[in-house]
């Protein structure tokens, strides 16, 4: 169980944890990253997984073991509200012992006793949350939410800048796809790129398909000929 005794060895830990996870290119290795971190880092932790959950459901997005995907899954065929339901109104919520505290039953019969859950991004509709599971019983204390939180402030920034990178890459390739398409147009039908351009468009909406996709099945079909 990691121990920070003194405040430099916590800033040194989150400093190289904040570089690892600023080096991951897209937000799903960034994630991955995360859950990996977190084991090392948070004091207790033996298992980690991130999810997205929406009201009544929720999706395993990243994680460490079998057992943390499953937990994670939130199929759990209890009627019993599951812990993280808290997470709608708090940002950190703790389970000290699934075997004894409401709504951990499921995770107790995966064999983990106790469990730390912290927002990574919230909106109306959905979270995403990190947790650090372990096989003991009470085994996140305050110390272990301190560096839980200023962990995940960490993610939370990695992951937007993974996310930012992974949009301008989307971007920059569909503006190239739409570039060869447009092309094809012209030769085609003898336009000008203005004309192509716009009769792209007027596709799009008539057959009522997203312009980067018309743009594909264009120049697929112009490159399988």
């Amino acid at each position: 169980m990691p121990r920070f005794s003194a405040g430099y060895e916590l800033a040194a830990a989150l400093t190289a944890a904040a570089q690892q996870l600023h080096d991951t290119v897209t937000p799903h290795s960034t994630l991955h990253a995360a859950v990996r971190l977190a084991v090392d880092l948070v004091p207790g932790a033996d298992h980690a997984g991130i999810s997205v959950i929406e009201r009544s459901h929720r999706r395993a997005v990243a994680w460490t073991d079998e057992a943390v995907r499953s937990a994670e899954a939130g199929h759990t065929g209890h009627t019993q509200a599951p812990y993280w339901e808290h997470l709608w109104t708090a940002p950190v919520v703790r389970l000290e012992d699934s075997e004894v505290d409401g709504g951990g039953a499921p995770l107790a019969e995966l064999g983990l006793r106790s469990a730390l859950s912290l927002r990574l991004r919230a909106d109306r509709r959905r979270l995403t949350v990190l947790t650090a599971y372990s096989r003991k019983p009470r085994a996140f204390d305050e110390a272990a939410t301190r560096v839980g939180r200023l962990f995940t402030a960490h993610v939370s920034l990695a992951l937007d800048s993974a996310t930012v990178r992974e949009q301008l890459t989307e971007a920059m390739r569909t503006r190239d796809l739409i570039g060869q398409a447009t092309g094809i147009l012209m030769e085609r039908m003898d336009m000008d790129a203005a004309e192509a351009f716009d009769s792209l468009v007027k596709a799009s909406q008539r057959e009522n398909i997203k312009l980067r996709d018309l743009a594909r099945r264009i120049v697929g079909a112009h490159n399988a000929s």
